[in-house]
């Protein structure tokens, strides 16, 4: 794990600089480097004799703007597109700048243009930005440099990024839409508790009746909250944080709770059917490229989404590592579906697995959409009868003493 985390590469920062360049005019601006040695020398490669690199400083609220995926992808089109049509690289790169409307994907996209034209070479010029370009999209650009089809590639990274990005949208709408519902009945149970069955309290008060025993449980429900209410709000957040930070930092409890997701009735099916449709897709953008097999593996299975599942490509991986076909280990764990590992295995016979890893993705990402839609109609009466039974008996509960004294009166 320490050794892991010492090959990580540092974020790049921020540096403003003043110098000047060959001719002797003064010039400056701003460059991103890990370090003000990096940012020196990258300058120095470009011909420019800086008197001063300083980080740049930060306002105290900023609003940073975000490099979006449609945002990569319409790039990644139009460096392809520029490519095939003869454009040299560090062109294409200031035309996508001077194009784009986004502030921090013109600072990306000249920065890149200045690297690629110091001399530095297009992938490292990339994983300068590991938070726009990942290790994924790195290693494809690598493969095309190398095999002479960088635009090709480059054509099929944007397919790649427009699917798994469609993916994305449909499995965090499904998870959304109840958590949503959920979040919503909370607060209005909490604003009626809090505001609302006080006022019903002050007036059955002067009843001077014994009151029915659903409004007594909730009017002590309604004492409770109020008296509680910054415990109960409190204990919400820190839990969400607790859960969010172990999830991220503990790997064991990682394992746990994506192992645990994976058993859900409906949501289950939709979470691994999601990773096997990204893996999938993944694998075949890679193959494609010409990748060879145990990076395409170990790229995978980290971008698996799911840790059972990327346990389960990495003992792949290592049983490939000695030998055996891609399709055995992975039947082996248990954990893909018959299908998949049948339709690979097919594909290793008939030396079409690219193909075939490109149909069942194809075929998983239909079933993620169907999947998502049987879902939603699912929920949306089980929905409606839960708020009507919480919120519905509440009001009842109020209501009850009223209809009482109603038939007292009538008597």
């Amino acid at each position: 794990m320490a050794e892991a985390k010492a090959q990580k590469k540092p974020e790049p920062i921020e540096f403003q600089w003043k110098g000047r360049d060959r001719q002797g005019r003064a010039q400056k601006g701003e460059i991103e480097a890990v370090s003000s040695e990096a940012a020196t020398a990258s300058l120095r490669q470009r011909g420019i004799i800086p008197s001063r690199v300083k980080k740049k400083p930060q306002p105290l609220f900023q609003k940073r703007a975000k490099i979006k995926t449609q945002d990569i992808v319409v790039m990644t089109r139009q460096l392809s597109t520029m490519i095939d049509a003869g454009l040299p690289l560090v062109e294409g790169f200031k035309l996508i700048a001077q194009g784009s409307d986004n502030p921090a994907m013109r600072k990306v996209m000249n920065q890149v243009a200045s690297d690629v034209e110091s001399g530095q070479p297009l992938t490292e010029a990339l994983a300068a930005h590991p938070h726009v370009f990942d290790e994924l999209y790195v290693n494809m650009v690598k493969a095309g440099e190398q095999g002479g089809i960088l635009d090709t590639v480059l054509d099929r990274l944007a397919t790649y990024l427009e699917k798994t990005e469609a993916l994305r949208a449909k499995v965090k709408s499904a998870m959304f839409y109840p958590v949503a519902v959920i979040v919503v009945a909370f607060l209005v149970t909490a604003v009626l508790m809090i505001f609302v069955i006080p006022k019903f309290e002050e007036i059955f008060a002067g009843f001077g009746v014994d009151l029915p025993g659903p409004t007594v449980f909730v009017m002590e429900m309604s004492r409770s909250f109020r008296a509680n209410w910054y415990l109960i709000f409190g204990g919400i957040i820190a839990a969400f944080f607790a859960f969010r930070t172990a999830y991220r930092k503990h790997e064991g409890f990682h394992r746990q709770v994506d192992k645990y997701v994976l058993r859900l009735p409906v949501f289950g099916e939709i979470a691994l059917k999601a990773s096997i449709a990204r893996m999938t897709r993944t694998f075949a953008t890679l193959s494609a490229a010409g990748v060879p097999l145990l990076d395409i593996l170990d790229t995978v299975s980290r971008t698996a989404g799911n840790k059972v599942v990327q346990e389960a490509l990495q003992s792949t991986q290592q049983s490939v590592e000695q030998g055996q076909r891609l399709s055995e280990p992975m039947a082996e764990t248990g954990v893909f579906p018959v299908m998949v590992t049948q339709m690979i295995a097919i594909g290793e016979e008939s030396g079409s697995l690219e193909t075939m890893l490109a149909k069942i993705a194809d075929f998983y990402e239909q079933e993620v959409d169907a999947a998502v839609d049987g879902l939603t109609d699912l929920l949306e009466p089980i929905i409606m009868v839960v708020l009507g039974v919480v919120l519905g008996g509440l009001v009842i509960a109020m209501y009850l003493p009223i209809f009482k004294m109603g038939q007292v009166v009538g008597q």
